[in-house]
């Protein structure tokens, strides 16, 4: 008999959160444990007393970088176990017979209206109204029948809530992908067959060229960085945490990065060790 697995997520099922975790986990039984913030996500998952791990938005192609969740992920004692790219299909949904005409209000997660703004722009009668999560607004919707109102939402959350579809893909920029992290509490059996990526965070001395010689650790063991991003030390003005993300195709090279990152960083930390994920269309 297979286990249901509890994934927390941003968000209410239906959401983009939950289509990643379903293509993470396309074969197991997986139940949503629904999280209003990532703070709560965090916690909910450090808890693990009604999670068994979680799937993190951390950056779009549009968007950007969540910056807060990395500061969130650094200062938390959890893993980064795998991760998902997502393109990310909007669309205008209702309750069954309304049409666009009808549609006075669409409510929807600021982000999301902000990527269909352009399509909006041909149906000046409608007033955009923020709301905290896509398919929770499909949600309200349809549990308060609620004519004249239409949302942003994914098509499982149309699906999931009885919504029609009247518009599908309405995004602006159809190059428009989002990356997900799977957390978790407990480091994973590491398996270095099926290990190729590396996360790590650290900072460095405020002098010149302080960046360049951790950077070069890397580039001397042919590992190939894929993402370098740069958040605030909080309290400490003007320095930085450094994120890497890295290719690494040996993995026993690994260990030795981390030793000769030593004299050149400060407070490294690994993030997570996984397999570099796939990407999925919603």
């Amino acid at each position: 008999m297979s286990i249901t697995k509890r994934i927390a997520i941003q968000g209410y099922p239906g959401a983009f959160h939950e289509i990643a975790t379903r293509c993470y986990y396309p074969e197991q039984s997986v139940e949503m444990v629904p999280a209003d913030t990532f703070d709560e996500l965090v916690e909910v998952v450090e808890k693990g007393t009604f999670a068994d791990g979680g799937m993190m938005a951390i950056e779009n192609t549009i968007a950007g970088s969540l910056l807060k969740n990395y500061q969130l992920l650094n200062n938390s004692g959890l893993q980064i176990t795998g991760e998902v790219f997502l393109r990310i299909r909007q669309n205008l949904m209702a309750l069954p017979g309304q049409k666009i005409a009808d549609l006075k209000e669409v409510h929807s997660h600021p982000v999301a209206i902000e990527q269909c703004l352009y399509f909006f722009k041909k149906h000046p009668h409608i007033k955009l109204v923020s709301m905290e999560d896509t398919a929770l607004s499909a949600k309200r919707i349809r549990e308060g029948e609620l004519a004249g109102i239409g949302a942003i939402a994914s098509s499982l959350a149309a699906e999931r809530y009885g919504m029609d579809l009247l518009a599908e893909g309405i995004e602006t920029n159809k190059k428009n992908f989002t990356r997900f992290l799977v957390v978790g509490k407990q480091i994973p059996t590491i398996i270095p067959s099926k290990i190729n990526k590396i996360s790590i965070s650290f900072s460095v001395p405020h002098e010149a060229g302080s960046l360049h010689k951790a950077l070069k650790v890397l580039a001397d063991h042919q590992a190939n960085m894929t993402k370098v991003q740069s958040v605030p030390l909080i309290g400490e003005a003007w320095r930085y945490i450094f994120f890497i993300d890295f290719i690494l195709e040996k993995y026993s090279n690994l260990s030795a990065i981390i030793e000769e990152l030593g004299p050149h960083t400060a407070g490294i930390k690994i993030l997570g060790q996984y397999q570099e994920g796939v990407l999925y269309d919603s």
